[in-house]
């Protein structure tokens, strides 16, 4: 319950943290997980580390519908031994990995093959166990097993930019990528969490984010029209991170969906303005759904 905007958003950052405890959950998990695979595979250095929003420090509560990334590094002969359509090619390299993580957790609910990685499905959360290989020239490799393809990527780098980028913005950047990954929530998540965050890092460039409303509302203005447009890997590599957006109905409806959003923040900013908070933190919640409180 809040009475004031400015509350309201406060309390909105503090249920899409992690806590504590959970943060504890995921170390062991994780850490038991490298030991699977590192016992399993041949690795090359740096082996393994961990990847995605949990290392971006832009994961979101509750821990049950989380995903944390394992990324690990394998030997060069894998890649050769799969490469070309070879032994299966990408699927058959994702295979491995999933006959290797499933002789250790027999009695887990469910280990499959999703997209580029293998998705543990643990009671507490979820896994993603990712291999990849050292990229000639800097970054990795990793398997596309729907277009039997290898991506170019780095997700050292996205954390090193994120980390920057949030210094940048005082610490408040991260919170309001957050606060968009509720939204998405909302949304059924439409948006792929690494596509919004791409999203944020362009359009809050050299912006001062003088509070997380508008701050809301000016990532919903322009990214009405910038999630029309390709969305490059900010590591450098070239890849648009929005290629599943790949009609022009999806497309037509992703900016449908940005609009909805920027017109309910031009409203509660409005209600705000003229003194009307009941109306305004409601407005709000229509936007970031059961994560942000109600009125009182």
């Amino acid at each position: 319950m809040a009475t004031t905007v400015q509350q309201s958003f406060l309390t909105l950052k503090q249920n899409l943290e992690i806590t504590g405890l959970q943060e504890a959950t995921i170390s062991t998990r994780q850490t038991s997980v490298r030991a699977v695979m590192e016992a399993g595979v041949q690795l090359n250095d740096p082996f393994s580390f961990l990847t995605g929003s949990y290392s971006r420090s832009t994961m979101i509560a509750p821990l049950t519908e989380a995903d944390v990334d394992i990324f690990f590094v394998l030997k060069n002969e894998y890649f050769h031994h799969y490469n070309n359509n070879q032994n299966g090619g990408q699927v058959g390299l994702l295979d491995l990995v999933k006959k290797t993580l499933r002789k250790t957790y027999t009695q887990t609910p469910d280990i499959s093959r999703n997209g580029q990685a293998v998705t543990i499905r643990f009671q507490d959360f979820v896994v993603d166990v990712v291999p990849g290989f050292n990229r000639q020239g800097g970054g990795f490799l990793i398997p596309n097993s729907v277009t039997q393809s290898w991506i170019s990527t780095d997700p050292k780098k996205h954390v090193e930019i994120m980390t920057a980028s949030n210094k940048a913005h005082n610490g408040d950047l991260v919170p309001l990528i957050k606060m968009i990954k509720a939204w998405n929530k909302k949304n059924n998540k439409y948006f792929s969490s690494f596509h919004l965050e791409v999203l944020a890092l362009e359009i809050l460039n050299g912006v001062t984010i003088s509070d997380f409303p508008s701050g809301v509302r000016y990532y919903f203005d322009k990214g009405r029209t910038l999630i029309t447009q390709k969305n490059l890997d900010p590591a450098g590599y070239g890849d648009d991170v929005g290629r599943y957006i790949n009609t022009q109905e999806k497309i037509k409806e992703a900016a449908a969906k940005f609009q909805l959003a920027y017109d309910r923040a031009i409203k509660a900013e409005d209600y705000a303005k003229r003194g009307y908070i009941r109306e305004a933190i409601d407005s709000w919640k229509m936007i970031f759904g059961d994560y942000f409180p109600a009125y009182g």
